[in-house]
């Protein structure tokens, strides 16, 4: 991985928690780097950006002293997804990432060329969410 995109994802990452790029934006600027896709591990509170061939790079997220829940809660998560689709005034990742830990879920994968994300509980539950269309 060269310094171009281990700035680029830090910059990803940096984005979405001051909210100065949306998800589907975020996700072009990885896809153009070349990066097929990241997991966001809410309790080692890293999110590790891939590339096709192998290699990757793992960040620290912005601390946070919240645990996850023991149960998964679907429609919790669920209903978060939409909240962050939305793109709402009030919306931000840290709030977000916060209410899906409270709902359970232990973090995230994101797949660019499925055009999906895996969201998991402690029990490995998931939540399937498509890209939108």
């Amino acid at each position: 991985m060269d310094t171009h995109q281990l700035k680029i994802a830090q910059n990803c990452l940096d984005a979405a928690y001051d909210k100065t790029m949306a998800f589907p934006e975020i996700v072009k600027t990885l896809i153009g780097s070349g990066f097929e896709g990241y997991v966001v591990d809410y309790r080692r509170n890293t999110t590790t950006y891939f590339l096709p061939e192998g290699d990757s790079v793992m960040l620290q997220n912005q601390t946070t002293h919240e645990t996850v829940a023991a149960e998964f809660d679907k429609s919790a998560v669920a209903a978060q997804i939409k909240w962050a689709q939305a793109n709402s005034p009030e919306y931000s990742y840290s709030a977000f990432c916060k209410n899906v830990k409270a709902a359970g879920c232990a973090g995230y994968i994101v797949s660019f060329s499925g055009k999906r994300v895996l969201y998991y509980g402690r029990t490995a539950e998931t939540h399937v969410e498509l890209f939108p269309q």
